[in-house]
């Protein structure tokens, strides 16, 4: 991965045809504050224009004066969280983005990444087009100001059929809210509906805050238009070699939230299963206590709890008014994290045999730092068991991920791991069991993460 490409993991949400629009998103937005902690913004119309306010920072903080939701007036809203990786971390970059072209304003939301955007930029900027952001959004935004076509449709369409890549993406006009997913479904993107109101959302856990259901989800490769007429649907014009949808298995292990249902399963239900082949795979039959690293991990420690017929307790307490630690843009920040996220329960670790799981190890920093903090309660061993295989391979669709050489699974196998995080023994899920755990077919999932097989080339 090059690090002056873009790279996002983000979560959209926008809603169609309710009287408290801009307060029913800040909700949804703040339901899906797990995706994206770097900035965040929404855009209303009130059927004559669109209006736009964004913030760096979280959702509380960016809308922190009701005058602001206020402000966002109108029935049609969508909003966007973000974050990005070191160099493009800035105001201008905040999404959604909002535009004033030849068919009027438009405004769109994005979650994925795009792999063709900087091709696409250089070929726009050589014929004189100017861009205001370094995000692969805006490049999205020229396609459609450029298109042709006739229609605000087929606009759009024209558009998502000439970009690769990741895309869960939302679009609105003064009186049409349109929502699309790439025709690989790579990340998810789900259909509510509140009364007479209908949502689009990166997560369903949105849907439960403002009471909304949910229908459906968006197909890969297909288009939707909200208007007061109700739904439309259109498909996306896509490669003919696509057999297999490629939905990122990392949504399941790490990303979406466990109370979430998305690629047609309860996230919390996939976990558990993580976690039970874990147990089966690299069973502790002498420990005392399983535990996890909070909070991403808890369903899959419960898992492997459930398996290995070890006792669950809680020896890790997070502090949940600190972000992520994985999805900083500076190694610093995320050491300084480690210090101030978590703290241990000595009465559960002193002197016991201990089986912590967690989901994933990158750099490896991060968990060198939870170890050591785990050892200062003293326990009598440490047993590290991760419900994902290794992470080798950098990701192009939309998840911030280092350069390949600095993942340690590829500077060190799992022993010399296990000598450098300094814990008694270490298991990671095999790629095998991983794919075993999902009830679609496995063709229809992405793991190049940790397999290196890329379903779409990276340029």
């Amino acid at each position: 991965m090059l690090s002056k490409q873009i790279h996002e993991e983000c979560g959209v949400f926008g809603i169609f045809n309710h009287p408290q629009a801009s307060n029913l998103t800040y909700l949804g937005l703040y339901a899906l504050q797990h995706r994206g902690q770097e900035s965040s913004g929404m855009v209303a119309s009130d059927t004559t224009k669109l209006k736009r306010y964004t913030g760096m920072g979280l959702v509380n903080q960016v809308f922190c004066d009701s005058e602001i939701l206020n402000s966002l007036n109108g029935p049609h809203v969508i909003g966007h969280n973000r974050y990005s990786t070191a160099g493009s971390s800035s105001l201008i970059n905040a999404q959604p983005v909002l535009i004033t072209f030849k068919s009027g304003q438009l405004a769109s939301s994005h979650n994925g990444n795009l792999v063709n955007a900087d091709i696409l930029r250089s070929k726009m900027e050589k014929n004189g087009s100017i861009f205001t952001t370094t995000t692969d959004t805006e490049v999205m935004m020229h396609l459609v100001a450029r298109s042709k076509k006739k229609g605000i449709e087929d606009m759009l369409l024209d558009a998502l059929s000439r970009v690769k890549g990741a895309y869960s993406i939302l679009f609105l006009t003064k009186n049409k809210l349109f929502g699309a997913r790439d025709p690989y479904g790579f990340r998810p993107l789900l259909l509510g509906k509140l009364k007479n109101s209908f949502i689009l959302s990166s997560e369903s856990c949105a849907f439960d805050l403002i009471k909304a259901k949910l229908v459906r989800e968006i197909l890969p490769g297909e288009m939707v238009r909200i208007t007061n007429d109700g739904i439309k649907n259109f498909s996306i014009p896509r490669d003919k070699k696509i057999k297999h949808y490629k939905h990122c298995i990392f949504e399941h292990i790490y990303f979406s939230r466990p109370d979430s249902y998305v690629f047609g399963e309860n996230v919390d239900k996939v976990r558990r299963k993580l976690g039970r082949r874990l147990a089966l795979e690299h069973p502790v039959p002498k420990a005392d206590y399983v535990i996890s690293v909070p909070d991403s991990a808890n369903t899959a420690a419960l898992g492997y709890s459930e398996e290995s017929g070890l006792k669950y307790e809680i020896g890790l307490i997070r502090n949940h008014y600190v972000g992520r630690t994985f999805i900083h843009p500076e190694q610093s920040e995320r050491d300084l994290d480690v210090r101030i996220k978590f703290n241990t329960v000595k009465g559960v670790l002193n002197n016991k045999s201990i089986v912590i799981v967690d989901d994933s190890i990158v750099r490896g920093t991060t968990m060198k730092k939870i170890v050591e903090l785990i050892k200062s309660a003293e326990p009598k061993h440490i047993h590290l068991r991760i419900s994902s295989p290794p992470v080798k391979f950098p990701c192009f669709y939309g998840i911030d991920m280092p350069t390949k050489n600095e993942f340690i699974a590829n500077k060190k196998n799992i022993e010399q791991i296990r000598e450098y995080l300094k814990v008694d023994s270490l298991g990671y899920l095999s790629v095998e069991g991983m794919l075993d755990c999902i009830e679609i077919p496995r063709e229809d999932f992405c793991s190049a993460c940790f397999t290196g097989l890329y379903p779409v080339k990276n340029h």
